[in-house]
């Protein structure tokens, strides 16, 4: 480059005063007019302390890495925000070096991101443009997100509500413009289905998922399990009852219905509008979906998410649980009762109505668990192979497909029938996942 050698410099940003500065930059800086013209141009360090536990002890993670006197400075003013490197940076620019631009790349998360709320009410600028571009493209990055490069004019005081970006792809192919919202605290999903979590103390449960960020990066994390699985235990759970599992899979069909890609990584899952609770058609389709993709495993306990009766799909024995089943023929009392799973209250509520859809997905499955029951009939009594009544859907593709020598499950199958069967439900589920997306958008589960 063609730079003096006072142009080049050592500096901490996070650390050192701007007394170590070259004069000649410490004019144009304390010069009010002269940083009018000032472009601080950065691709700032990316390094987080990625949770509550690195920040109070460095267990996990880059230890200690958040630690700077800027953090020390302005901690009351980032919040949770103060674990990111770059947002660090971007705070003693804004505070310091008053009506500069600003330009850098970094993710979405000062825009999107819960942990920057608190930095999002301070951090009052005008976007003068901005792009996207796949997070791979760069150099030792593998992730699926966009990352974003953005010009700030910091003497326009413009608050943070709706930004647009252009759109490129890995071969810079322009693929239009992509609108991010800034939300505040208590607009995301999470805080939404909080209220509706069952009481562990009573025992009532049939099912948990974890409470892991709002955001499409955290979709695969996002499944319903055994409430005795250990999953995800540095979040909160989510446990299911009878009371509460409309909601439950309410919420889990919305964060699944629509695939992740690294152009909505980031987008994030909302406090809906009221209008969902009164469209049944919406929830009951949610509920049928959530049925046949959960990750519910007999191996932890009574399994209450089978959806037949034995007599539908040709059991030999009878099940441990008729939950499932029950719940759907309206047999199940959805008040708080002493016993869940033996208890029968008729007409307390009434049998759901499915639509085509929807039931397209329970003949498929009703199929494939008939063909399941069918072949562990014949598993003679003297080989000591279990023949599990009591089978999820997980037991069932584990018993076809086997798990290789690390203990994860092989992709196929090579029986056939089962593969034919197992593609059918796949594509009834993705037929009735096309037709829940539109709500999650209507009823304000996610921005367009």
């Amino acid at each position: 480059a063609n730079l003096l050698e006072a142009h080049v410099f050592q500096f901490d940003f996070l650390n050192d005063d701007f007394s170590k500065l070259p004069h000649s930059l410490q004019n144009v800086i304390n010069d009010p007019e002269k940083r009018k013209k000032l472009v601080v141009y950065i691709n700032p360090p990316y390094a987080e302390a990625s949770n509550k536990r690195t920040l109070t002890r460095g267990v996990e993670g880059n230890r200690g890495v958040e630690q700077s006197r800027v953090n020390q400075k302005y901690a009351k003013r980032l919040g949770q925000g103060n674990a990111e490197l770059f947002a660090q940076f971007l705070t003693r620019i804004y505070f310091e070096i008053p009506t500069c631009f600003i330009a850098h790349f970094s993710k979405l998360k000062i825009i999107t991101g819960q942990h920057f709320v608190d930095f999002r009410k301070f951090f009052k600028a005008e976007l003068k443009k901005a792009f996207i571009c796949p997070a791979n493209t760069f150099d030792n990055v593998k992730g699926q997100f966009p990352i974003s490069f953005m010009i700030w004019d910091t003497k326009n005081t413009i608050e943070l509500n709706v930004v647009t970006t252009d759109v490129y792809d890995k071969n810079k192919k322009n693929l239009g413009d992509k609108t991010y919202y800034a939300h505040h605290n208590g607009h995301y999903i999470n805080e939404w289905i909080k209220p509706f979590r069952a009481d562990v103390s009573k025992n009532q449960l049939i099912g948990k998922f974890p409470f892991k960020g709002n955001d499409f990066q955290n979709q695969n994390m996002i499944q319903v399990v055994h409430h005795k699985m250990d999953y995800n235990t540095e979040a909160g759970h989510f446990f299911i009852n009878q009371v509460n599992i409309m909601q439950a899979c309410v919420y889990i069909a919305v964060r699944h219905c629509i695939a992740a890609t690294w152009l909505n990584d980031r987008d994030q899952f909302l406090y809906p509008n009221d209008a969902w609770q009164e469209d049944t058609e919406f929830q009951n389709d949610c509920f049928m979906y959530v049925l046949f993709s959960n990750n519910i495993r007999s191996q932890y306990g009574t399994n209450h998410w089978i959806p037949f009766t034995e007599q539908e799909v040709e059991a030999s024995e009878k099940f441990e649980s008729n939950f499932m089943a029950k719940y759907i023929q309206g047999k199940v009392d959805t008040k708080i009762t002493f016993d869940l799973f033996q208890k029968v209250v008729q007409e307390e509520q009434k049998p759901l109505q499915f639509s085509a859809t929807a039931t397209a997905v329970f003949n498929a499955g009703r199929e494939l668990w008939k063909y399941y029951h069918q072949r562990i009939k014949d598993i003679p009594t003297w080989t000591g192979l279990e023949r599990n009544v009591n089978a999820s859907l997980y037991d069932i593709k584990a018993y076809f497909q086997g798990k290789n020598d690390k203990g994860k499950m092989n992709s196929k199958s090579e029986d056939e029938t089962y593969m034919h069967l197992l593609a059918n439900l796949r594509e009834a589920l993705q037929l009735l996942a096309q037709k829940i997306e539109p709500k999650v958008y209507d009823y304000g589960f996610l921005k367009r």
